[in-house]
């Protein structure tokens, strides 16, 4: 008799976890989709803007299993459409076991200059969001014995200069990591994964910058998305113990004051 692998085992489940990624067209979001869809599970697949990668990671996925990716385009800053996702993604396949609230706004809001708007956009998409979409999954995650899985930030514990908006929006969602165990427990887990020097910023920095950060990183070297990918993984898939948790992915960044 062959050896059952661990993937074999996690796809005898009922069913296969269907598994709602927010901003999952590019970056991590991306790496966590491609992931877990290879360990069997269906993809709901969230992006605002980014359309085209959206649509190439669905037919992607689609190709290596029909009927196994789905993509919904929101505002996740529009209440309304917010709602409407939850109740697309639950549509799909009957039900929603995984939320990942990847999405996420960044860019830097130095102190003097920073605006309302800029304020209601950090901490929407990085906080609101995803209180109100654990709101609105609560009933079909518990079902499931479900779990949440939040895209937090090193930064989230000292903030980053120049991105104070920012900072304390991650750490607002740190801290509703930890609330939200207690809110939906015992039947939904809810964890978190802080990456470190993951991926460089769009608005591309200088070598001299980057060589700064990892001078700070203990292994010297940056991270790649799909060590946040398999850190989402671990927590969906064998920790089913673990609650309340944020998991660090920095390359030991964090050890550095």
């Amino acid at each position: 008799m062959n050896p059952i692998s661990a993937t074999d085992l996690y796809n005898t489940n009922t069913h296969a976890k269907n598994v709602l990624i927010t901003g999952a067209a590019k970056r991590i979001g991306a790496a966590c989709a491609r992931l877990l869809h290879g360990e069997g599970c269906n993809v709901v697949i969230h992006y605002r803007s980014s359309a085209l990668e959206a649509l190439q990671l669905g037919d992607e996925l689609n190709q290596q299993r029909p009927n196994s990716a789905r993509i919904i385009q929101a505002d996740l800053l529009n209440i309304a459409e917010l709602d409407a996702v939850a109740k697309d993604a639950c549509a799909v396949w009957g039900g929603i076991d995984v939320l990942v609230n990847n999405a996420s706004s960044f860019y830097p809001t130095a102190m003097p200059g920073v605006t309302e708007q800029q304020w209601d956009e950090l901490l929407g998409g990085n906080l609101k969001a995803p209180f109100f979409l654990a709101q609105a999954l609560a009933e079909t995650l518990a079902e499931n014995n479900g779990c949440i899985v939040n895209i937090v930030d090193i930064h989230a514990e000292r903030g980053l200069k120049d991105y104070p908006v920012y900072s304390i929006a991650k750490a607002g969602l740190a801290a509703l990591t930890k609330i939200l165990a207690k809110e939906l427990g015992p039947a939904v887990r809810v964890n978190g994964v802080a990456p470190g020097a993951i991926l460089w910023p769009d608005n591309d920095l200088s070598d001299s910058a980057k060589l700064e950060i990892l001078q700070r990183v203990m292994l010297k070297r940056s991270g790649d998305s799909v060590d946040i990918a398999k850190a989402v993984l671990f927590l969906i898939k064998d920790a089913d113990y673990i609650t309340g948790q944020i998991l660090t992915v920095d390359g030991g960044r964090s050890l550095f004051c």
